[in-house]
């Protein structure tokens, strides 16, 4: 077992120290996350949702402006964006002005 143990201490030591610096970033992200959530699970559930609609609208239609949504969400947008501005059409209107 000793020598496992001072086996994997020497492969800890080669490691990067941008990769622990990594490692430690994502480590406090998870927990300032379930922070975040359980200080969310004791609100209202209506203002809940009404924040995470907003965001998530926001999101929604920056994917619509500017045409950088996720492949998987290409059909729906392709549906919704003739009805909304699109990032370059207003140069498109300023160019083509008498």
């Amino acid at each position: 077992m000793l020598l496992f143990a001072a086996s994997a201490l020497e492969t800890a030591q080669t490691v990067p120290a941008a990769t622990w610096l990594k490692l430690g970033i994502v480590i406090a992200s998870l927990v300032a996350l379930v922070f975040i959530l359980r200080k969310i699970a004791g609100m209202n559930k209506i203002l809940v949702g009404v924040a995470v609609g907003v965001v998530l609208s926001v999101i929604f239609f920056s994917w619509v402006y500017k045409r950088n949504e996720p492949s998987w969400m290409t059909p729906i947008v392709d549906k919704v964006a003739p009805f909304f501005p699109k990032a370059n059409a207003f140069e498109k209107r300023r160019n083509n002005a008498p």
